[in-house]
């Protein structure tokens, strides 16, 4: 979930409250580097993400112990910032394995050879939806939801229906209620973008982000501002006295409202307008000029390994790709699940997205 973003998984725990993605993991989130500098510098593996990579301490302990690498992590700020700092070292990366690609910048880190070619063990178990590189240049690792979520209470209070669509968006009952994230300075504000893009076409969506902007949508640079700080629904955004009902966020917010909410309550306080969706997949893949490209690879195994894959919903908020990871129960009943997202192939982002935020910014953010 980009995010993430959504990215998401780190900014989603820190609108609850806690201060990191890591911290949900209970301190598990330390790097594992202790014993590294006693070790063959062959039998470390350096894994380069974004700030939201999260797994289990015990999970990736069992993953050394069984390969024998120990594997070392490099976080890098967000996915954009994380991706710019790996094409600027081309050829001579800081680690052997990156992740948290995405597939809005996707065509970015291809089109500047970062990667070799990998196929995964287990490659025939990932659902073949995800499988956006014919080359295996990348591998799918996650996906998520980028939605528009509303606060139950707000329009209940109100007596109104929480919209929907995103033709619900501009009808005069929803006047500025909406707070959106920057699409150029935000990866759910790109995927807000590209989900009008998809529903609208090419001659549609600048119409429709024009009725947005007059229905008095608020655009933030961010999603910590946006959910954390003007959205009413969230925990922060409580803290914070946010006015904004409607927000953009992921359709994983609501399990975590639950499972960070003190008390715990029985029903997520906030839901998920579904035909607002836009679906985010995230990428990692063996970096070129590795220094220990079999560690990469072994890493790479991992990471779609059906241990990683049913670990990491609640370290990083967002779904398996695998065809047989289980989501845990908190996902299965707080969650929804997003049929019919909006799509946007892989080649015409690549082609159109720098013209299209450059239009996006010229019409909303004056």
């Amino acid at each position: 979930m980009s995010t993430t973003q959504r990215i998401a998984g780190a900014a989603l725990v820190a609108a609850l409250g806690v201060t990191t993605l890591s911290a949900c993991g209970g301190g598990d989130a330390e790097d594992r580097t202790a014993g590294a500098s006693d070790a063959p510098k062959s039998r470390t593996v350096t894994l380069v993400s974004h700030d939201s990579f999260n797994v289990t301490d015990s999970v990736l302990k069992e993953f050394e112990q069984q390969s024998g690498y120990t594997v070392k992590r490099l976080k890098s700020g967000d996915a954009g910032t994380a991706l710019n700092q790996e094409i600027l070292t081309k050829g001579s990366p800081r680690g052997d394995v990156f992740f948290g690609v995405d597939n809005t910048l996707l065509s970015r880190a291809l089109d500047n050879g970062i990667f070799t070619p990998y196929q995964v063990k287990g490659m025939d178990g990932i659902k073949s939806e995800f499988m956006l590189d014919p080359q295996h240049r990348v591998t799918p690792i996650d996906s998520g939801d980028i939605c528009v979520n509303y606060d139950k209470q707000y329009f209940a209070d109100k007596k109104l229906a929480p919209p929907q669509t995103l033709d619900d968006l501009v009808k005069p009952e929803y006047k500025n209620l909406l707070v959106t994230e920057n699409a150029a300075t935000s990866s759910p504000g790109l995927g807000f973008l590209l989900a009008s893009v998809g529903k609208y076409g090419e001659e549609g969506w600048k119409d429709y982000w024009s009725k947005l902007r007059a229905n008095g949508v608020e655009v933030v640079d961010g999603w910590e501002q946006a959910y954390n700080e003007r959205f009413s629904g969230s925990a922060g955004g409580k803290k914070a006295k946010g006015d904004r009902p409607l927000v953009v966020s992921y359709a994983s917010s609501p399990p975590v409202e639950v499972l960070y909410g003190e008390p715990q309550p029985a029903e997520a306080p906030t839901g998920v307008s579904t035909g607002t969706c836009f679906r985010q997949v995230e990428f990692a893949g063996l970096l070129n000029g590795a220094k220990n490209p079999e560690g990469g690879k072994a890493l790479l195994d991992f990471l779609v390994s059906k241990k990683f894959q049913e670990d990491m919903p609640l370290q990083m908020f967002v779904n398996p790709v695998v065809k047989d990871a289980q989501l845990p129960e908190v996902f299965t009943k707080h969650g929804v699940v997003i049929e019919k997202p909006e799509n946007v192939t892989p080649d015409a982002i690549a082609k159109n997205r720098e013209q299209w935020v450059k239009a996006w910014s010229s019409l909303v953010v004056k």
